[in-house]
């Protein structure tokens, strides 16, 4: 038997709690309806209300321990519409595992639709508290919370590469290269795109690394860069068939941590086509260091669409012949 956890560590893993949030207006990209990164963002913040109802705000662990927090793993079903007006009822419920060095919390969001509760989003989401090396902690961690912490995210897995990457350029290179001969030797003949971009400061976190939010960005932009390689841009897809995107579920699991202003490769991989109405992707991410790449991050989305049957009524859009032929038909990576 340890010592008795400190008051706020019991708090944290035992105590449920409600908080009341609303989405942000950038998450109300089509219509009326806030899409699936800041659906995401409404649970990370959920978990974040839940630290500070215990007593162990994010901003004071890192200044008085030393310890940032990371969200590492966030899985997400997504259910009914959440609206941008929409007031959340989010519900966190500790879910940590006798045995788990990480912190787990089960995420639920409610909104009120004519007199009824709601749920349009339930999550999983897994927290590691990450060791600062180049500050010192100014006490001892509250009893109970150590074994969350960690010196590094991950383990540092490196994968042999024969290909050379093509110079980046400068910081200015837009929107970054689908033409990279690494790109070509991860994605092969595989029905995948990829992507090569330098992570900028933005979505970084604690000086250093790339955080949660950040791969959330990523996912939706890979995905943007994806349809229209594949000639089904948004925008073109929404104008002229009236279909808005959906996502049903997604997750991000982060294996390793990539640092500021590293080069991100990312492969987005087509996994399968249901029934015309959804297709599910994965998403790798690596970064090159000393010649070898490690793989950062992995998730997986599940995409479909959306169309207006009468006024601010919606349903499921069944793919045609020519979104399934582009979904399912491999295009060749430039090296």
């Amino acid at each position: 038997m340890g010592p008795t956890p400190h008051p706020a560590v019991t708090a944290l893993l035992e105590a449920p709690t409600t908080g009341r949030l609303r989405p942000l207006f950038e998450g109300n990209n089509i219509s009326f309806a806030i899409g699936f990164k800041h659906i995401n963002y409404v649970a990370e913040a959920a978990v974040l209300n839940h630290f500070r109802e215990a007593g162990l705000p994010v901003g004071a662990l890192y200044r008085r321990y030393g310890l940032g927090f990371d969200v590492v793993d966030i899985h997400s079903r997504l259910g009914a519409l959440l609206a941008v007006d929409d007031e959340v009822e989010a519900v966190v419920t500790p879910a940590v595992k006798d045995d788990s060095d990480r912190l787990r919390f089960k995420v639920e969001l409610f909104v009120e639709r004519d007199g009824r509760r709601v749920k349009c989003a339930g999550s999983t989401i897994l927290v590691a508290l990450r060791v600062d090396d180049h500050i010192k902690a100014d006490e001892p961690y509250p009893a109970g919370l150590e074994r969350f912490t960690t010196p590094r995210l991950g383990t540092g897995e490196r994968l042999e590469i024969a290909a050379t990457p093509r110079p980046y350029g400068e910081f200015t290179a837009g929107r970054g290269t689908t033409a990279d001969p690494v790109l070509s030797e991860l994605i092969g003949e595989t029905n995948a795109f990829g992507w090569r971009w330098r992570m900028g400061y933005f979505y970084c976190h604690f000086n250093e690394r790339v955080q949660m939010s950040g791969f959330l960005r990523v996912m939706e932009e890979v995905e943007d860069l994806f349809l229209a390689d594949r000639g089904l841009a948004i925008k073109e897809v929404l104008d002229t068939r009236g279909w808005i995107p959906v996502v049903t579920q997604s997750r991000i699991e982060l294996l390793d941590e990539t640092i500021m202003e590293e080069e991100l490769y990312t492969v987005y991989t087509v996994e399968s086509v249901f029934k015309s109405l959804l297709y599910s992707t994965r998403m790798d991410c690596y970064v090159l260091r000393d010649g070898q790449l490690v793989k950062t991050a992995t998730g997986t989305i599940t995409h479909g669409y959306l169309h207006e049957v009468a006024p601010n009524q919606w349903e499921m859009a069944e793919f045609d012949e020519s979104t399934v032929t582009a979904l399912t038909t491999p295009r060749k990576v430039a090296a």
